[in-house]
């Protein structure tokens, strides 16, 4: 290899040149050789936070096969283990419902892979139900009860 050809590879890195293909193998331990290795993410980091919930949302950490009603639960379950207030009335996963934004009126569906969503950030909402008896006055009427009163 030529002195100008030294010169062209240890400049290609300023004038933003990527390396040949065959360059970027990386090296296996076990048998020490270069073989390719596609990237695949394992864990994910996500921002939940939660309806009513004082201060910065959540990152809770799930991995790359975690279904929405796997974060639901790994929200929930790391909330009561931070102790944020206000203390959440039940720990039971079932009991809540993910939603794109707190502007959102559809929840997520629990079966679908939180990677297929393509969003990071998402907002933690308590379910109502008829038979606890809730009204707008105490505060924690869902966004899809009060726009079917308003309709």
């Amino acid at each position: 290899m030529g002195r100008r050809e030294k010169q062209a590879e240890r400049s290609s890195s300023f004038y933003r040149r990527t390396a040949p293909a065959t360059e970027l193998r990386l090296p296996n331990l076990r048998t020490h050789e270069t073989t390719p290795r596609p990237q695949q993410l394992t864990k994910l980091l996500l921002n939940v936070t939660v309806h009513g919930s004082v201060g910065r949302p959540m990152h809770v950490v799930a991995t790359s096969n975690s279904t929405v009603g796997d974060l639901i639960a790994l929200a929930v379950w790391q909330y009561a283990k931070e102790g944020r207030r206000p203390i959440l009335p039940s720990t039971e996963p079932a009991r809540f419902d993910l939603h794109r934004s707190q502007f959102s009126l559809d929840s997520l569906d629990r079966d679908e892979k939180v990677t297929n969503l393509g969003f990071r950030n998402f907002f933690l909402f308590r379910k109502v139900t008829e038979d606890e008896g809730e009204t707008e006055s105490s505060g924690s009427v869902s966004c899809v009860d009060k726009a079917e009163r308003a309709v």
